[in-house]
């Protein structure tokens, strides 16, 4: 048994541990299915140990394999830091980044973080789209996008940076008793207009028999918000502003 392992093996770990199959593995190295098959075996036989359980549906870390990949994360990261302040002398992050989100995100989230980005990478100009349109990243609408989305495109590349809790707001001017929760479809909603892409609000108003009580539809969440805060009625907001407080949550 040869125990000593290159940066290439525990990179071959790192990659079938994130892809759960040899094939998504192979295809984001650039490689073929038997190549990644044959290194895979091979870190194995120079440990000794199995790093991997094999099943139909793909490849799963043992303890050991966990051990292995959690070091290869290590690594990957402090080479990363260490080319990131190496090509820093000489070149810092510049230009203008394309993102594209929703006025909800950019108004409750992103917009603090955009104030951090500018304190660490001043030399980064941010042209931002607000719009519940999707935009098309494979025509260069955007280079960034940051959404609600179950899941990326297949094309995409996506990361999940959290779940977005859901919730039924009111103005304190309605004056709502608790058996109104037991009648809330029956409320004066304000709900999504035609226009604007937001296919699961437009399911849910539909199939829980609020569509039918809507008294104002918009095209955006802002302007749902400034409708409660007038008072017109009661919406489905995504809670993510701690100055809002949820009269009951769905």
């Amino acid at each position: 048994m040869n125990s000593k392992l290159d940066w290439n093996d525990y990179q071959t770990v790192l990659l079938i541990a994130e892809a759960g199959t040899l094939s998504g593995a192979a295809q984001r190295s650039g490689s073929s299915h038997p190549t990644m098959f044959r290194r895979i075996n091979g870190v194995e036989e120079k440990l000794g140990v199995r790093l991997f359980e094999r099943f139909r549906t793909g490849y799963r870390l043992t303890s050991a394999g966990e051990e292995v990949a959690a070091t290869a994360r290590e690594i990957e990261e402090l080479t990363n830091a260490t080319e990131r302040r190496v090509a820093g002398r000489d070149l810092r992050p510049s230009g203008l980044v394309r993102l594209a989100t929703t006025d909800s995100l950019l108004s409750g989230l992103l917009a603090p973080e955009i104030v951090r980005l500018r304190q660490v990478e001043p030399e980064i100009v941010l042209d931002v789209t607000v719009s519940n349109e999707i935009s098309d990243l494979s025509f260069r609408e955007a280079d960034i996008a940051i959404r609600p989305a179950s899941a990326p495109q297949e094309h995409l590349v996506g990361r999940r940076l959290g779940r977005i809790r859901q919730a039924v707001y009111a103005a304190r001017s309605i004056d709502l008793s608790e058996d109104d929760h037991d009648n809330w479809a029956g409320l004066p909603w304000i709900g999504p207009s035609a226009s604007m892409s937001y296919p699961q609000l437009h399911a849910w108003m539909r199939a829980s028999g609020a569509e039918i009580h809507c008294v104002a539809k918009t095209d955006s969440v802002l302007s749902m918000l400034a409708a409660v805060r007038a008072g017109i009625g009661v919406a489905i907001l995504p809670a993510i502003s701690p100055t809002l407080i949820p009269t009951f949550a769905v």
